[in-house]
């Protein structure tokens, strides 16, 4: 049975996504199993031009990042945006609080000339995409669903409840019980409550649900005398490019 071909790329990111791949162990021999790993920067050299699958890390931020991911996505069969950098502009997006001019002279000083920039975007609000792969880092075992999702064509949505539906599943103690202020209430399920099994938080990395209780949210605060503001900044940390119109394409 052929291989289908995919490719790894990273745009405007920490390429901690990937390296979550990398560190799969001995899930990554079943993976491999399936396809053949093309072009991929974090663990091998080579590269490719010709790939079925994209998984592209990051967002993008400037103008050589447009034209690269259109490229990118003229080649690839199947897009896959993998992480919140990607799939909802992640803590990247916080650069579009402030006038673009200013961040990149706050950043670059007297060079500032040399490196232009765009706001922040999420990849699917430049070009189409296939597959969203959510999370900073991304849970691996919703990596390895979307993946074989794609390799099979069938349809795979993310999650659209709250993660504290997956948090009561796991009986887990609520963070708000103990003193601590969590975003599980308004972020979008499909990570198992990860960080909150691990004894974090939900800091909202994966996007809030499209429909939040926003009253049973507010009651909360109240009764936890927690200040609205607080709740704004948290989304804000990961959600900015989702006030953002999208890019004109070719497509």
């Amino acid at each position: 049975m052929k291989k289908v071909k995919v490719a790894f790329f990273d745009f405007t990111c920490c390429e901690g996504c990937q390296l979550q791949v990398a560190n799969m162990g001995e899930a990554l021999l079943d993976v491999l199993d399936l396809i053949d790993v093309v072009e991929f920067r974090e663990v091998m050299s080579e590269k490719s031009s010709t790939y079925d699958v994209a998984i592209v890390e990051g967002s993008i931020t400037t103008p050589h990042g447009v034209e690269r991911i259109k490229k990118i996505r003229k080649t690839a069969k199947v897009l896959i945006a993998y992480g919140s950098c990607a799939a909802i502009g992640g803590i990247n997006g916080m650069k579009n609080n402030f006038d673009l001019k200013d961040i990149r002279e706050y950043v670059y000083q007297k060079d500032a000339k040399h490196f232009d920039t765009i706001p922040t975007r999420a990849v699917h609000q430049v070009v189409p995409v296939d597959y969203t792969v959510t999370g900073c880092p991304v849970y691996i075992p919703e990596f390895v669903k979307v993946l074989k999702a794609a390799l099979m064509g069938i349809a795979y949505n993310v999650p659209d409840n709250a993660v504290c539906v997956e948090c009561k599943l796991n009986e887990n103690e609520c963070m708000y019980d103990k003193g601590i202020a969590c975003m599980g209430p308004i972020t979008r399920a499909g990570c198992n409550s990860w960080c909150i099994n691990n004894g974090n938080i939900c800091y909202g990395c994966r996007g809030i649900v499209s429909n939040p209780a926003e009253k049973g949210q507010k009651d909360i605060l109240e009764k936890y005398n927690i200040s609205l503001e607080w709740i704004e900044n948290k989304i804000n940390m990961y959600n900015k490019p989702r006030e953002l119109g999208e890019l004109k394409t070719d497509e």
